[in-house]
């Protein structure tokens, strides 16, 4: 075994992968970019070394400085992590003539199976089925559009390099294929370097499920069940468990033999996961995706099933040690689903977020685990993908591993920016999540955010308290918080907004008490749109920030502002029509359709703006004359001006008096 591994990735992987090495008494080696130099891997490791700016190509994709940082760290291996170079040939080739072990499988199998062209071809000819399509090498825009018609319609395009979803498009119509094409191959270009494309036809009902392999170098392969990962938004996996509801025992087996065969198809050693799409029709018939040759974001739900450690395996394997397991000692046990948590705003299309955690609180219990880069204080940049953390949660069966996560993000909290938990939360009570019978497009189908939890009286009610308690702070007989006067002490009135909702909370009593609902405070409604605290009891804390007179509360997974009714400037209205075009999210621009001057009609497509491989298209609500204030290549904040359009005079109408 290592005496010492290097980490080349960041974020809670670098943090989980640096909890099997000190498990197992290996020293670990950190690297951090100029935004990543305090965040929680890099004090978590027991050597952290800088290897560039914040860029990532000037850094995490960096390979002669993570190279030097393993040379200078006496480190004999590098695991890679996901993402970044994880399953990049040609880094897996410069660890091997740097003396270095690269932890993952060998360059060809990476190759093979890094082009989706290629790994189709290669797992055909195994017998494994595959999905209708055209899958060529170099094939222009022209060339598919021409073979379109031949596979039928919906199509998938799709990107020969890369995973995770980016640079995918369902095409419905065959006029929507041109344009889909082209911005695909810009979003994988950007995201993989290459903007190699191909065809399949779209399957109506799609469920993915993946198998996870390992294999060691001395041949033997196993599998270790399969994962559901259906719940997914711009195909991008969101919630993921295993084992899938859909399949029964004898596909079980079936899936699991077409997995082994796939990694047999290059040699594989490591680590892997093939992916697979069966329709919810017909759940007995599958298709090989793509293999992934790493570890997956979602390995958490095998782990808590299989008792194994995968990063442990991955280590022994690399090690050379053969398996030391074979396909009947694998046992599954229970449930566990994995729920992901992003810097992104669900209520604003998915768009990344981000910004300074001014406090995070994570769940604890018996059968819930928590992967996070998250802590106090972090600033998440949007220079890198905005997973952020990953609440994972097990049970005896599937309800009771569901109920447990639905808690468990009930009690998760990030103050600073929004993210989707409070989605999550959500989208796992959606009636087709519990019954198991779910597919690919059902978040889109529930036009991407399920039903938020409305505003109880409980946030009212912990929003008075503290600024309650927060006037009894003040020195003197006016911060006195008892509501002392000659004859019965007065209620002390807050007026308060939370969500566009108004109550007016009455607080009457005293005592230092931070907790509602008869636990110790006791809150009653009144029809007027009146809350009534009565405090009195022992101190339980809930999690919140306060800033002045506003209140941040947590709330079944969301964060609620709460303001004084003064304060408040009107519930949010239907979106008015703005000739100011502004950026929905922190990025870059990297496309601007129109020229400085251009006549736009309304809905025309003004620029695009990037930012945690995501790509947004800003488009005009109005017709007129377009003055841009980006150009590509500008970094802009969320809700700076990208253009500003002057609306175009309306057409007289004839006999109409001016």
């Amino acid at each position: 075994m290592f005496d010492t591994v290097l980490i080349a990735n960041r974020g809670e992987i670098a943090c989980r992968i640096i909890g099997t090495l000190r498990r197992l008494g290996i020293r670990s080696v950190a690297v951090y970019s100029d935004a990543d130099a305090a965040a929680r891997h890099v004090h978590l490791a027991d050597v952290a070394v800088r290897i560039g700016p914040a860029a990532a190509a000037q850094s995490y994709l960096d390979v002669d400085a993570i190279l030097r940082a393993a040379r200078d760290t006496g480190a004999q291996a590098i695991h890679p992590g996901y993402g970044f170079l994880a399953e990049n040939a040609a880094f897996a080739r410069a660890c091997a003539e740097a003396g270095l072990v690269f932890i993952g499988p060998t360059p060809d199998a990476i190759s093979t199976m890094g082009d989706k062209i290629t790994a189709k071809h290669a797992v055909e000819a195994r017998g494994v089925p595959t999905v209708p399509g055209i899958a060529r090498a170099g094939m222009t825009d022209a060339d598919l559009i021409a073979a379109a018609d031949g596979i039928g319609y919906p199509l998938l395009i799709k990107p020969s390099a890369g995973g995770g979803g980016k640079g995918m498009h369902v095409v419905e119509d065959a006029a929507d294929l041109a344009p889909a094409l082209a911005a695909a191959r810009r979003e994988a270009a950007a995201s993989f370097g290459d903007d190699t494309l191909f065809l399949e036809r779209y399957l109506h009902r799609p469920r993915h499920i993946e198998v996870q392999v390992l294999a060691d170098a001395h041949g033997a392969v196993v599998h270790l069940g399969e994962r559901e990962c259906s719940l997914q938004r711009r195909h991008q996996k969101v919630i993921e468990e295993a084992p899938s509801p859909l399949l029964d025992a004898a596909t079980r087996a079936r899936i699991g033999e077409a997995a082994c065969e796939t990694a047999r198809s290059v040699r594989y050693r490591g680590a892997g996961t093939v992916e697979f799409i069966v329709s919810a029709d017909a759940p007995d018939a599958f298709f090989f995706m793509e293999m992934n040759t790493r570890l997956q974001v979602e390995h958490p739900v095998t782990e808590e099933i299989t008792g194994l450690d995968l990063v442990e395996q991955q280590l022994r394997i690399a090690a050379g040690e053969p398996l030391d397991l074979t396909q009947d000692a694998v046992t599954l046990t229970g449930h566990a689903f994995e729920a992901r948590v992003y810097a992104e705003d669900p209520a604003s299309g998915f768009l990344p977020t981000g910004g300074h955690v001014a406090r995070v609180v994570h769940p604890e219990g018996a059968g819930i685990r928590v992967d996070t880069a998250l802590e106090d204080g972090l600033d998440v940049s949007v220079d890198y993908d905005p997973m952020l953390a990953k609440i994972i949660a097990w049970g005896p069966d599937r309800e009771s591993a569901r109920r447990k996560l639905v808690a468990a993000l009930g009690d998760t909290a990030v103050f600073g920016f929004p993210t989707n938990v409070e989605f999550l939360r959500a989208l796992l009570g959606l009636p087709d999540v519990v019954a198991g019978t779910m597919d690919t497009g059902l978040i889109a189908r529930e036009s991407g955010t399920p039903s938020a939890t409305s505003v109880d009286d409980r946030v009212f009610a912990e929003a008075a308290l503290l600024l309650d308690r927060a006037a009894a702070a003040v020195p003197g007989p006016w911060g006195r918080g008892d509501g002392w006067r000659l004859g019965r002490p007065a209620a002390r009135r807050f007026p308060l907004v939370v969500a566009g909702e108004g109550r007016t909370v009455e607080v009457r009593g005293s005592g230092d008490t931070l907790s509602v609902g008869g636990r110790p405070a006791r809150v009653r409604s009144h029809d007027a749109g009146t809350v009534t605290v009565d405090v009195g009891g022992a101190a339980r804390t809930f999690a919140a920030l306060v800033d002045g007179e506003t209140v941040w509360i947590a709330d079944r997974g969301a964060v609620r502002r709460a303001e004084p009714a003064r304060a408040h400037h009107g519930t949010a209205a239907a979106a008015e029509i703005d000739p100011v075009l502004v950026s929905p999210m922190p990025g870059t621009v990297v496309l601007v359709r129109v020229a400085d001057g251009d006549a736009i009609e309304v809905g025309d497509a003004v620029m695009a703006v990037e930012a945690m491989k995501m790509e947004h298209v800003v488009r005009s609500s109005v017709a007129g004359t377009v003055a841009l204030h980006a150009r590509v290549g500008d970094t802009v904040t969320r809700g700076q001006t990208l253009a500003v359009v002057t609306p175009a005079a309306p057409t007289p109408i004839e006999g109409a008096r001016t």
